[in-house]
This record gives C-alpha cells, sequence and structure tokens, in this order.
C-alpha cells in the first residue's frame, strides 16, 4: 500500500498534463508570436506597440498566476515526486518574480518611453525573454514527466 501512495494517480498525472500544455500553448501563443510580431506591423508606433504589450501582459501575468496555482496544486496532489514538485514550485517562482518585480520594472521603462525619454539601456527584456523560455523548458519538463507516469500508469494498472 506504502508504494501505491509514492505512485503519481493517473487523474493526478492527467491534470498536471493538461494544465501544464494549455499553459505552455499560451506562453508560446503570447510570448514568442503575438508580441514579437506586433513590433513588425509598420502602422504601429512604437509608443503604440509598448502600451498593447504592457496590457497583454498585465493580463497574461494574472493568467499565469492561476495557471502556476493550479499546476503545483495538481502536482502536490497527484504527482508527489519531487521533480514534478520542484518543477512546478520553479514555475512558481519565476511568475512570482515576474510580477513582483520583472514586470513592474518594464512598466517604467514603457511609461517612460510612451513619455517621449529615452531610458538608458537595459538588460530587463533580454531577462524577461530568457525567463519565458525557461518557464517553457519547464513546461515541457513538466509535460513529459506526466506522460511518463501517465504511461506507466496505463502499462501497470492499479493493483499490479
Amino acid at each position: 500500500m506504502a508504494l501505491q501512495t509514492q505512485r503519481p494517480t493517473r487523474v493526478g498525472a492527467l491534470l498536471v498534463l493538461i494544465a501544464a500544455t494549455l499553459w505552455a500553448g499560451m506562453l508560446i501563443g503570447v510570448s514568442f508570436i503575438a508580441t514579437p510580431v506586433k513590433f513588425l506591423a509598420p502602422s504601429l508606433t512604437l509608443p503604440v506597440a509598448l502600451d498593447v504589450g504592457r496590457q497583454t501582459f498585465l493580463l497574461f501575468s494574472r493568467i499565469e498566476i492561476g495557471c502556476a496555482a493550479a499546476l503545483l496544486l495538481f502536482t502536490l496532489l497527484g504527482a508527489r515526486r519531487f521533480a514534478a514538485i520542484a518543477i512546478a514550485a520553479l514555475l512558481a517562482a519565476a511568475v512570482g518574480a515576474e510580477v513582483a518585480w520583472l514586470l513592474p520594472a518594464l512598466d517604467a521603462r514603457v511609461s517612460a518611453i510612451i513619455a517621449g525619454q529615452s531610458p538608458p539601456p537595459s538588460q530587463l527584456h533580454l531577462m524577461y525573454v530568457m525567463l519565458e523560455a525557461a518557464k517553457l523548458a519547464l513546461l515541457g519538463a513538466s509535460v513529459a514527466l506526466s506522460v511518463r507516469a501517465l504511461s506507466r500508469a496505463a502499462v501497470r494498472p492499479e493493483g499490479w
């Protein structure tokens, strides 16, 4: 019986798989497709594009808080494996760092640019892109662990 409590539940693994996949899809759509493409529109001025981006990421950060909470909860309730819990915790920490520090710092730069100022060079945008890529990699790892848990559960049904 003790071994069964250590094995991830099928429902838990499935919930983690769904949450991580949906989050990864939104992350790709917002951060890696929609955001860069808007800067290619010749009729969109830089201040307008930055303002649209600011509003987009304000909403998306709220969605990511929910995604991180759901993924962490599903992982704690279902997976119970150190690697899966560590991944979910790192994702939650990344979202927390973005919301508490990085997005406000980027927002201040955007406000300055919209006001016609030229803020000094900064690595904030590069840091944001790197953090988004790290989140995507962690979400991929979460998906892989969930698929692995589900495939193991399918090979070894409960009670075997």
